[in-house]
């Protein structure tokens, strides 16, 4: 058993002492329900040195499943959080006295929610009956499985995204009719893409499309008008010809004699 004639009860705990608090965990796709479980951890007396553990890969894919980030990754990831001052690597699923002593633990932090493994309904049961026990909040409506479930979700999504990124089908595990189908869709995409933005451009540029058009027909009528029109250049040219026409028609008439000419001769002949 633990020796613990010198543990730090609540009461001694809410003062400015230092305090051991452990909190342990996965913490696969590290986000920010691990980053809130941590920081309550780390506020949860006055002056807190928060050790948090992670499990290895071998420990977590026995009790649990397989995860999505290696142990290194998932190690790394809880050692930037803020709030952790130490990482303990390949914690153990269970706690018992010797890690307690060993990490020199005063309280450990977690849901309430039991944690239920082989036989076990709670594995911090025997924590919680010695007043170790501290209790944090699950931030709802984010956890891995979540997130995990969502990339499920839209799994031709991602695919698509990536081989586009210059990801292979191997490495993405696609087999070949299926990265044909994901480049062919990618390919439509695009061409979808490219015709929304033209429909957009002429969108925006319609109104000036539009002013052009009308800026242009006023120019037109006005030039028509100024050949064609009644006080038009062709309509001024066409009444000048006719005037030319009419007078190399119709040449004006000779003068008329005069009476006295003819009343002179008239006389002349009298007289002969």
């Amino acid at each position: 058993m633990c020796d613990y004639s010198k543990k730090i009860t609540i009461e001694m705990a809410q003062t400015q002492r230092p305090v051991r608090v452990y909190a342990d965990g996965i913490y696969d796709l590290f986000h920010q329900g691990h980053a809130r479980q941590l920081m309550q951890a780390k506020r949860v007396f006055p002056n807190v040195y928060l050790l948090v553990g992670v499990c290895s890969d071998s420990l977590t894919h026995e009790n649990k499943g397989r995860t999505v980030m290696d142990e290194n990754e998932r190690y790394e990831a809880v050692r930037h959080c803020r709030y952790v001052d130490e990482v303990v690597r390949d914690a153990p699923w269970t706690l018992d006295d010797d890690f307690l002593n060993k990490h020199k633990i005063d309280f450990v932090a977690h849901d309430e929610i039991p944690y239920s493994a082989g036989s076990s309904d709670d594995i911090y049961a025997h924590i919680k009956a010695r007043g170790m026990f501290v209790a944090t909040e699950r931030t709802e409506g984010v956890s891995t499985s979540d997130v995990v479930a969502r990339i499920v979700k839209d799994y031709d999504v991602y695919v698509r995204r990536n081989l586009a990124r210059g990801y292979s089908a191997r490495e993405l595990n696609v087999g070949y009719i299926k990265e044909k189908t994901f480049r062919l869709q990618n390919k439509m995409d695009e061409l979808k893409n490219k015709g929304k933005k033209v429909i957009e451009n002429i969108g925006e540029k319609r109104q000036d499309l539009i002013q052009k058009w009308e800026d242009k027909s006023k120019e037109f009528i006005g030039n028509f008008l100024l050949l064609f029109g009644r006080e038009g250049r062709i309509s001024h040219f066409w009444n000048e010809g006719k005037g030319r026409i009419r007078q190399a028609l119709s040449p004006p008439s000779s003068p008329p004699r005069s009476l006295n000419t003819s009343s002179s001769s008239r006389r002349h002949y009298d007289s002969g």
